[in-house]
């Protein structure tokens, strides 16, 4: 449970600040056509970046 709301902290950030940043470049596509340009990042976000940052600095709490 506490993994997943500090997984929660380090992507809801992101999700949006994605969304505000591929909005204006991204206005006319399709919902499907905006996820597959965001979602590939998001997910690398998490592997490369967020989970292990959680795992380094919240241990003590996992």
């Amino acid at each position: 449970m506490r993994f997943s709301v500090f997984v929660f902290l380090g992507v809801y950030p992101l999700v949006t600040a994605l969304i505000y940043a591929l909005a204006p470049f991204t206005a006319e596509w399709q919902i499907w056509e905006r996820n597959l340009v965001m979602v590939p990042m998001i997910v690398g976000s998490m592997v490369f970046f967020i989970i292990p940052a959680i795992h380094k600095h919240c241990h003590r709490w996992l």
